[in-house]
């Protein structure tokens, strides 16, 4: 835990009150009331932050539905940033779904109706010639370490939103990665919407004209990542929700001129890969063993892909092509096979994963899961396709046919969505199968009597200690060496290393000590590598990385005209 600083303040009054980064509410001490010219605007009584949080929990209990629990939540962090920070860190598992996956997503859904107070940076498109002067009035005379940013095409779940301020992820860097809230800016780049409901929709807040495409878009991205490179050039610029035609593109296209992060391509990857770390531990194997299905070759399920495929290539020294030949992938068209180059059928991106139809030759047009299983005998099943219940006990038993342990993760959100219940996969493998979901599920009963812990693959066991990792050690770029230092850190912590009946990943509450271990593997592969610009040295980074990181504790104030605003 943090401790308490001295700061200088320059806000008096009304101004400290309504100021969310300085407010303390009734917390404030009776010599700051008195300096901060305080009397008369708050209650007798001066309350621990403990008070205040048993105080805030009893008022969220209070509204029943997620919804409206998230909602109360937002009006607290525009509040008060340590009782919001406080709070959550509190009730971490229980809030989290509140906050994040998946009551986010419904809020999201629902922005324009809940819209009550502007948070972030807003880049419209019509006004693409001010957007270095709105940049600049939002960041000037701050430390910027994080923007994330998103244009809100492929919300999870819930696809094209056209505008809704990506704070969510921000609100997560802080209260697991430690990052200070005062050095994040969440920026919402809208370009449109093709959601014919939000364009429909009287109350819609964002721009309402149809997704601008090709040129004028990428020139409108482009405007922004250099505004971003030339006035923020330590920081960590984060993509978030992008759609499948843009997420990888743009990532490819900057990710060696600045630290560019996607979370929905590499974040995925790097908690997929580490749980499929343990998982090859706990069989004895390599990942060059495996064999591997990916059933939903979209932005998520081609990022695990190449995630995957790169990590093989360094843990274990193959080259791309054969690391390639381990996979088989499977989105909308069916599986990736050369007959489907006629049809123009073939994404970018996905050349190196094309299978030759020769593989398959007792199969005429499209290949069934079932049938690839057999064919294949596949040692991983991954799901990221959203077609709830795909993998059925056939498919399940197929793979349990050639495999004595297979690797089953159906990772789709929400829950309804899921491949195949992580209960059916355990009974229709007689508790064989190493399981990973993409939500939380409950411990299921092996054939011996014991629970049997799903492991949840959520990508906040990792990505905050990427980023954190990223902004300490001040690198010019995020690398492939980087992401997979983090995820051999968090597979390190595997449950599984010790108990192979056990989870393949440490438990979410478990998350901000797990960030801090991946952000310490992270600094110091940016050092090894050269590509961070601080001047210390790796046996420096565990106190660093520590002493960076921002607590939701309050701060002593004393006034002063020219302190912190």
């Amino acid at each position: 835990m943090g401790s308490k600083n001295v700061i200088k303040v320059a806000l008096k009054g009304e101004a400290i009150l309504t100021s969310p980064r300085f407010n303390k509410g009734t917390a404030f001490s009776q010599k700051e009331r008195k300096e901060f010219g305080l009397n008369g605007r708050l209650p007798f009584e001066v309350a621990t932050l403990d008070q205040q949080c048993d105080r805030a929990n009893e008022q969220l209990k209070g509204r029943e539905s997620n919804i409206r629990k998230n909602s109360f939540l937002q009006s607290l962090k525009a509040q008060n940033w340590v009782l919001y920070y406080s709070l959550l860190s509190r009730h971490l598992r229980e809030l989290i779904p509140v906050i994040y996956t998946p009551t986010e997503a419904e809020a999201i859904s629902n922005y324009s109706h809940l819209f009550r107070r502007s948070e972030g940076l807003y880049l419209t498109f019509p006004h693409v010639d001010t957007m270095e002067e709105d940049f600049l009035a939002q960041i000037t005379g701050r430390d910027v370490d994080l923007v994330v940013c998103s244009d809100a095409e492929a919300i999870l779940g819930i696809g094209d939103q056209g505008v809704g301020i990506s704070s969510a992820k921000a609100v997560i860097y802080t209260l697991i990665g430690g990052i200070d809230p005062s050095k994040t800016l969440p920026v919402t780049l809208d370009v449109g919407t093709n959601n014919e409901e939000l364009l429909n929709d009287p109350l819609y807040v964002g721009w309402p004209e149809r997704r601008v495409r090709g040129k004028d878009y990428d020139e409108f991205i482009d405007k922004f990542v250099q505004l971003v490179r030339k006035h923020l050039p330590h920081s960590l610029l984060h993509f978030e929700d992008f759609g499948v035609t843009n997420a990888n593109r743009l990532l490819a296209r900057y990710r060696d001129t600045h630290a560019v992060f996607n979370d929905d391509v590499q974040g995925t990857g790097a908690v997929t890969l580490a749980a499929l770390m343990a998982a090859v531990g706990v069989t004895k194997s390599t990942l060059a063993d495996q064999r591997i299905i990916i059933y939903g070759a979209g932005t998520a399920g081609l990022g695990i892909t190449l995630q995957l495929r790169d990590a093989m290539m360094k843990a274990d020294s193959i080259s791309q092509k054969e690391a390639s030949s381990k996979f088989w992938l499977i989105d909308k068209h069916g599986l990736i096979k050369e007959s489907l180059r006629a049809q123009d059928l073939i994404r970018e991106g996905l050349d190196d994963f094309v299978r030759p139809d020769s593989e398959f030759p007792n199969s005429e047009g499209e290949v069934g899961l079932l049938e690839l299983v057999k064919t294949v005998k596949p040692t991983v099943l991954i799901g990221t396709s959203t077609h709830g219940g795909a993998f059925t006990e056939e498919v399940i038993k197929a793979m349990k046919a050639n495999c004595h342990r297979p690797i089953i993760f159906p990772l789709s959100n929400p829950s309804r969505l899921v491949e195949v219940d992580p209960k059916d996969a355990n009974d229709w493998t007689e508790g064989m199968a190493l399981i990973a979901t993409g939500s939380p599920f409950p411990a299921v009963k092996n054939p011996n009597g014991k629970d049997y812990i799903i492991a949840e693959c959520n990508n906040a066991l990792i990505y905050p200690g990427l980023g954190l990792g990223a902004i300490v050690s001040k690198t010019r770029k995020v690398t492939d060496e980087m992401i997979l230092a983090g995820a051999q850190r968090l597979a390190s912590l595997s449950p599984a290393l010790n108990d192979p009946d056990d989870a393949l990943l440490p438990d979410f509450e478990d998350s901000p000590t797990v960030n801090l271990e991946v952000a310490i593997a992270v600094a110091e592969q940016a050092i090894e590598q050269g590509s961070a610009t601080v001047d210390w040295s790796k046996e420096e980074v565990r106190e660093r990385v520590k002493a960076s990181q921002w607590y939701p504790v309050y701060d002593d104030y004393v006034y002063e005209p020219e302190g912190e605003t």
